[in-house]
């Protein structure tokens, strides 16, 4: 009897019983195990070498985002949702005040 390899075993394991590779037929319990980076941005710009170059401590970088403005949570560089920012227990976190419908985040992938 030959052993499968980790990769066989993770195939198998991502299908359901029919052991259809259609992508409807993942076994959701092993994407719930998939790391996602996530990243909240305050805001953007864009700046020319030079005035990078002139920038030291105390410099102040204008971003293109109202104060007050919500701020874009991002998984995977996709916007997710918005929110605000709050304190819980010494570190920061966001608030969400609007999550993006799947279907408007389906026309940015």
């Amino acid at each position: 009897m030959t052993e499968m390899t980790t990769e066989q075993n993770n195939e198998n394991a991502m299908l359901e019983a029919d052991n259809s590779p259609l992508p409807n037929h993942i076994n959701p319990d092993v994407l719930q195990n998939i790391s996602v980076s996530i990243t909240v941005e305050v805001g953007r710009t864009n700046m020319k070498i030079r005035d990078l170059l002139r920038l030291t401590q105390g410099s102040v970088v204008e971003l293109d985002r109202i104060a007050g403005e919500p701020l874009d949570l991002l998984v995977n560089n996709t916007v997710v949702a918005q929110g605000e920012v709050v304190l819980v227990n010494d570190r920061y976190g966001i608030r969400l005040t609007r999550v993006v419908p799947a279907s408007e985040r389906m026309k940015n992938i």
